[in-house]
């Protein structure tokens, strides 16, 4: 670049550093941000506010951590999960509000299902939290794997099937089942929403009388360009409705969410 005889703007500077800092770490909170650059978090926080709005940062509702937006990359990669966070992030937020209970977005993986993004209402929920980022929920036995494995391709479905049969660990005994697995499969495109096993109580491997969390939950899918890329859920105290309920109350607030995120997800991936 030329030399120019103009001072540097020391505001950008410090923004850009902020940047080049979420860049390096991917994910951090206020405090990180403040270990490492040694900015204020007051300006800190002025910082991150003038990112969002220009589309550069977003905030993960599930742990508050500021991540670099990846609405400026030229390519989105579908094995990164951030991205999906990023965009249905404030859409869960709008959904909670509406129903005023916990949402979960879920990806799926080899053999498991993986939280990325959650939020939830405290003023229903205190006492019952949501799983954490990370958590590995059971594909044949959770509400967001069966409606997964129910509208994934054919192929794709026979292929996870395939992977839980080898591995044959506690929790995947259904696998072995081709025709419950078939019903399941055609019960859940008839809802168009899917449930809970009635006997998962949120843990693994164990069934609801060994560990109980209490919760039940409906999920649909995130569907483009015929594949699935991920699941939101509605999760509840289930002492206080049946699944039935919940649909008959929410299953259209939940649909207009994942339409939502599927439209954002089209353009994101072009």
């Amino acid at each position: 670049m030329r030399h120019y005889k103009v001072k540097p703007i020391h505001a950008l500077s410090r923004g850009l550093e902020v940047l080049q800092a979420l860049q390096q770490m991917r994910a951090a909170s206020l405090h990180d941000l403040h270990q490492v650059t040694g900015i204020p978090k007051s300006t800190l926080t002025r910082i991150l506010y003038t990112c969002h709005r220009q589309g550069l940062v977003w905030q993960r509702m599930a742990d508050g951590a500021f991540l670099p937006s990846h609405t400026v990359a030229r390519r989105v990669r579908l094995e990164d999960a951030s991205w999906l966070a990023e965009i249905s992030s404030p859409v869960l937020e709008g959904l909670c509000e509406r129903v005023m209970w916990p949402s979960v977005l879920s990806v799926p993986r080899l053999d498991y299902m993986e939280v990325v993004e959650t939020n939830s209402p405290r003023a229903y929920f205190d006492e019952v939290p949501v799983k954490p980022i990370g958590f590995r929920a059971n594909m044949l036995r959770s509400a967001s794997g069966r409606a997964y494995l129910a509208f994934c391709p054919d192929q794709e479905r026979d292929a996870v099937l395939r992977r839980l049969r080898e591995r044959d660990v506690p929790g995947h005994e259904l696998a072995h089942h081709d025709e419950t697995i078939r019903r399941l499969v055609e019960a859940t495109r008839r809802r168009g929403y899917s449930v809970r096993a009635p006997d998962f109580g949120g843990d693994y491997a164990k069934t609801r009388d060994e560990v109980d969390d209490g919760r039940n939950s409906i999920a649909m899918p995130i569907r483009v360009g015929g594949h699935v890329l991920g699941c939101i859920n509605l999760t509840w105290r289930r002492k206080q409705m049946t699944p039935a309920q919940m649909a008959e109350r929410h299953l259209e607030d939940l649909g207009d969410a994942v339409r939502t995120v599927e439209k954002r997800a089209a353009e994101a991936l072009g």
